[in-house]
Order: C-alpha cells, then sequence, then structure tokens
C-alpha cells in the first residue's frame, strides 16, 4: 500500500497565530482534572535519526505493555495519511517540539534534518478548546480517568468514576488509554491533554468528547520519545 504525503505545506503564519492565542478554555470536560502547579525543567532529549517506517502491520499490531494486552488495529481501516510516519517538517518548529495541527489531525514531533514524525489525532470539542505554547510537564502511563463534575451531571452513570471516588482505573476501556500527556503553561495545568484512546476509528475525525487523542500504538511511540519539558505548540 502506498502512502502519500500531503501535497500543500502547512502555513508559518498559522502556527505563529496559534501560538499566540492563549484562550484556554474554562474546563475540558472529558479530560483528567487540574493537578496543579509544577515547577520543573528538563532537558530535552536528542530526537532518533530518521528511518523508514514501513511495516504497518508490525506498527498496529498487538502490543503488551505494563500487564495489559492492546490489540492489533485494523489499520488498513484508517486513511494512510494518519498512518505513523516521517514526513518533511511543516512546522518551521525547532527539533525536539511537539506541534498540534487541529485543523489536519495531526501531531507533529519535530526531528534533525527537517524531518518530523508524523500522527494521526482524533479531536475532541475540548481538542479545539485550547491552543498556544506550552510544555509537557508531565507523562503517565495507564493513567487514572477522572471525569470531573459538570460531565457526571450530564452523565450521572459515572459517578464511580468521579474525583471523589479516585476515578476509573488503568484499562484497555479507559478513555485516556495507554499513556497520557500532560500539558502546562506559565506552571499552570492547562487541562489540555494528549492521550492514547482504544477507539482507533476516531483517528483523523471530530468527536464528541475528549483531548487529543491517538492510537494506543502511536502515543506509545510518543510517549517514549519526549521527555518532560518539551515544548508544545496547538493551532
Amino acid at each position: 500500500m502506498s502512502v502519500h504525503h500531503p501535497s500543500d505545506r502547512l502555513d508559518r503564519r498559522r502556527f505563529l497565530m496559534g501560538a499566540g492565542v492563549l484562550a484556554a478554555s474554562s474546563f475540558l470536560a472529558s479530560c483528567a482534572t487540574r493537578i496543579g502547579p509544577v515547577d520543573q525543567v528538563v532537558e530535552l532529549a536528542p530526537a532518533e535519526p530518521s528511518y523508514e517506517t514501513s511495516n504497518y502491520a508490525s506498527m498496529y499490531g498487538p502490543v503488551y505493555d505494563e500487564g495489559f494486552e492492546i490489540p492489533a488495529i485494523p489499520y488498513e481501516k484508517i486513511d494512510p495519511q494518519f498512518y505513523r510516519q516521517i514526513v518533511p517538517n511543516p512546522t518551521g518548529e525547532r527539533p525536539g517540539t511537539v506541534v498540534v495541527d487541529t485543523n489536519g489531525h495531526f501531531l507533529y514531533y519535530t526531528m534533525p534534518n527537517g524531518q518530523a514524525m508524523r500522527y494521526g489525532v482524533g479531536l475532541g470539542r475540548e481538542g479545539f478548546a485550547w491552543s498556544g505554547t506550552g510544555v509537557i510537564q508531565w507523562k503517565k502511563k495507564w493513567p487514572h480517568w477522572k471525569p470531573p463534575a459538570e460531565m457526571i451531571a450530564r452523565q450521572p452513570e459515572l459517578e464511580p468514576y468521579s474525583i471523589e471516588n479516585g476515578g476509573m482505573p488503568p484499562g484497555l476501556r479507559n478513555p485516556l488509554g495507554a499513556r497520557a500527556l500532560y500539558i502546562f503553561q506559565n506552571g499552570q495545568d492547562t487541562l489540555y491533554r494528549l492521550h492514547g484512546s482504544p477507539e482507533w476509528a476516531s483517528i483523523g475525525r471530530n468527536v464528541s468528547s475528549g483531548c487529543v487523542r491517538m492510537m494506543n500504538q502511536d502515543v506509545i511511540d510518543l510517549y517514549d520519545r519526549v521527555p518532560s519539558g518539551t515544548p508544545i505548540v496547538v493551532m
């Protein structure tokens, strides 16, 4: 199966404008709740050299991780542009930066030599609610999911997973999936998350709730690439 790359590059001005907009929403309904300020500065890890990522059957095959068995993804049912792949860096950002293009439903991790690792993402309404610049201040493997009170008011059946009850335990049905990356700005939690999801069919689409969701196999790959303190730009 041949994989094509979009021909038109992203407009640099769109990224600069997105980076200047700091309009955080008052609440991001289905993401984890505020975890408080963190004062931590971590050096960026060097990016890996480029390599060909063409074995998608292996890339999206079953994964045994932290005691959980993540099932294989039927990647043939997903538009190939949303497969994890190395592309020319269209963002203009320096290596070691995460860039979320909410318009194109792509997440880029910029690398040396003018390249970037690109992932397809799915977006809920909360995924459009914050834009600007920040840092990936905190990361968590197999996180708990804690729906806020506003969400529970709309869906009372989620009460067992409330903050007071400790949230939903990690697992294959947990909405945050295998990994969560927590975005901070000026030491404060933005409530904006990059996270895994078992709902592979939502990649490249707008869904009802959530921040920026990735296939579990992809979020594990991203998690292993980016250290805490990695800068992030969200359009």
